[in-house]
């Protein structure tokens, strides 16, 4: 699963990465986590990508209770075109959610250790996102996302079974804009990941800060 992310690149970088036609107004992220808002990039009604801030935490547009929002953070790849919370997203309304890295936990000496897992060229990265709107009985919208997740492969594997779905950037439009972009849910093969133990300040969403990315002794290589 995907439960934590960072973003913290420069706005031009991320512009340019994400096809954008300014550098997006945002602020460093070191500490993303399920309920907060946190941007994503998707289709305006004009054809044109746009950056929009987002809730994390998929509301289906039917459900009566938005509390469900909290569960629904990650959509697996391998039933997320049949499932009723995510299908209709994934027919319609995809996004791409920028990262610098996620975290994972891994059980070592009876504890959970958080690792920071990243390309190794240390470069942002698209993971695969599907956005939905939810009307309040009173008409407020709320709109919000969720992850889409398959198996891990490589170093990521080490850590944990589950990954976000990361596309690459030729993909982009395909996962935007395509009729069918089931191809697109595999595991990743491209560049490589690194993983690294990283300070258990992360295991906590109140800490947002750079110290949630101090390294804290050896991990897997990456690879």
């Amino acid at each position: 699963m995907c439960g934590r992310y960072a973003l913290h690149a420069h706005p031009d970088v991320i512009a340019l990465q994400f096809g954008l036609p300014a550098a997006p107004q945002m602020k460093p992220r070191f500490n993303i986590a399920p309920t907060q808002e946190s941007p994503v990039v998707r289709i305006d009604p004009g054809h044109k990508r746009e950056w929009a801030q987002l809730r994390w935490g998929l509301i289906p547009s039917w459900s009566k209770d938005p509390s469900i929002g909290a569960r629904m953070i990650n959509a697996r790849a391998e039933t997320v075109a049949q499932k009723p919370a995510f299908r209709n997203a994934f027919r319609r309304r995809r996004c791409l959610v920028p990262a610098d890295g996620y975290y994972e936990w891994k059980v070592e000496g009876g504890r959970k250790q958080p690792y920071l897992l990243q390309f190794a060229s240390g470069e942002p990265f698209a993971m695969a996102g599907l956005w939905e709107q939810w009307r309040s009985p009173e008409g407020e919208l709320t709109e919000t996302y969720a992850i889409v997740t398959t198996e891990a492969a490589g170093t990521a594997r080490q850590i944990h079974e589950r990954m976000p779905v990361i596309l690459a950037q030729p993909d982009y439009e395909a996962w935007l804009s395509g009729s069918d972009p089931v191809e697109l849910l595999r595991p990743w093969t491209g560049a490589a990941f690194s993983a690294r133990r990283v300070s258990p300040r992360v295991n906590s969403p109140r800490f947002d800060d750079p110290q949630c990315l101090e390294e804290a002794g050896s991990g897997p290589a990456g690879g």
